[in-house]
């Protein structure tokens, strides 16, 4: 078995409900992440400030 050749060291930190701060790895700051639109709606979860969620990004990193 090889050597792992990457780690990725992420801290999630949970701010309130769906809402969720992502410090990630060569990123300036905290990478913001919630709930908008029809997924707030299909999970019964305030909306009241949309943001991307993390299925965004996952589609968006599987597109890339």
């Amino acid at each position: 078995m090889s050597d792992t050749a990457y780690e990725a060291r992420i801290r999630i930190e949970r701010t309130r409900g769906p809402h969720r701060l992502a410090y990630l790895p060569a990123h300036d700051g905290p990478v913001e992440f919630g709930v908008h639109g029809a997924i707030a709606e299909h999970y019964g979860a305030s909306a009241a400030k949309e943001t991307t969620t993390t299925l965004d990004y996952v589609i968006a990193a599987t597109g890339g």
